[in-house]
């Protein structure tokens, strides 16, 4: 029995360890991807791949906050996030909440300016690489918190299934403005990558506020957090 018990948390040391290399390397490809998005955004005058870009960097903050609940995880100190982590999430859901007014207005901006970026090339080839990252990261955070039976890096992996949402975005208004000349379509996906960061920023101030990482991306916090009060309030009524 004490050789199975010491095979088990070999292995779940292994998979941990696992764990925090994953936000490791969604910390580092996000920090490349932001530089080249802004960059190529800014040279071609994409606000599409501009905000894109913008997105990437509020997702290290975030990103840094899982990996530092990963290593405190190891130390059997539970899954709520400490004092550290809440105020990543607060610094992640105000910097999204910004992110998601610059971008609305300087969008409603080039709508009426009639503005047309100079290429949206870079933007398919950057939503293009993103879309295929996101999805093997999903996979391999999904599966290793399957396998620690944890709902925060579970809930991690929904979230990463959101960047995967802005990268389609991206990808829709980069391919529609290259075959259709319709300048008005970056515009336009830079609305919709603005109200994705709005419902991310919700969602970082929800966890702060709930003490829990097992919530995830599109709502997960608010349900749970009403299903909790409505038996609370059976049990008073009761």
């Amino acid at each position: 029995m004490m050789t199975i018990s010491a095979g088990f948390a070999r292995e779940n040391k292994k998979r941990y360890a696992w764990a925090k290399t994953l936000a490791l390397i969604t910390i580092g490809y996000n920090i490349a991807e932001g530089l080249l998005s802004v960059y190529f955004g800014l040279e071609d005058e994409s606000m599409s791949l501009f905000g894109f870009g913008l997105d990437s960097f509020v997702e290290v903050v975030s990103g840094i906050g899982i990996w530092h609940m990963i290593r405190r995880v190891q130390r059997n100190d539970g899954e709520n996030p400490d004092f550290f982590e809440r105020r990543a999430l607060r610094i992640t859901g105000a910097s999204f909440y910004t992110l998601t007014a610059g971008l609305a207005l300087s969008s409603i901006v080039d709508l009426y300016q009639g503005h047309r970026p100079e290429s949206t090339t870079w933007g398919i080839v950057i939503s293009v690489v993103s879309i295929m990252s996101m999805w093997a990261l999903i996979r391999a955070k999904a599966k290793v918190g399957q396998q620690l039976n944890s709902p925060a890096i579970i809930a991690d992996a929904a979230c990463t299934r959101a960047c995967l949402q802005l990268s389609a975005v991206l990808l829709a208004a980069s391919v529609g403005y290259r075959f259709t000349n319709i300048g008005g379509l970056d515009s336009f996906g830079a609305l919709i990558i603005g109200g994705l960061c709005y419902r991310e920023g919700r969602e970082a101030f929800e966890k702060a506020r709930t003490g829990s990482f097992a919530c995830a991306c599109g709502g997960v916090c608010r349900k749970e957090t009403a299903v909790s009060e409505t038996g609370l309030q059976g049990r008073s009524d009761a």
